[in-house]
């Protein structure tokens, strides 16, 4: 096994073979631009909380963040500003 591989987890190895093997596509330019504007508008948050978070969610974020080509936090907060504009809906 190579160096580099003794450093990662089961699940960042499970990543890199779902990135190699072709799995992940790229964003289309539109949500590239939403998320673009969800990271501009994260740099004006004044306000920090802390959350917890089961083990799985925390791994989906990332995994989702990594797909859309953005820091976990940035999603979550684009996430929570989505659900206040209303653009999110809670399941009934």
């Amino acid at each position: 096994m190579n160096k580099k591989a003794d450093y990662i987890d089961k699940d960042e190895k499970e990543i890199m073979e779902s990135y190699n093997s072709g799995e992940w596509v790229s964003a289309d330019d539109q949500k590239k631009e939403e998320l673009r504007e969800a990271a501009k508008n994260s740099m004006l948050k004044n306000k920090r909380i802390n959350i917890r978070l089961t083990e799985k969610d925390y791994h989906d974020i990332q995994v989702k963040a990594m797909e859309e080509g953005v820091p976990y936090q940035t999603l979550i907060s684009s996430i929570i500003h989505k659900y206040n504009k209303g653009e999110l809906k809670p399941d009934s």
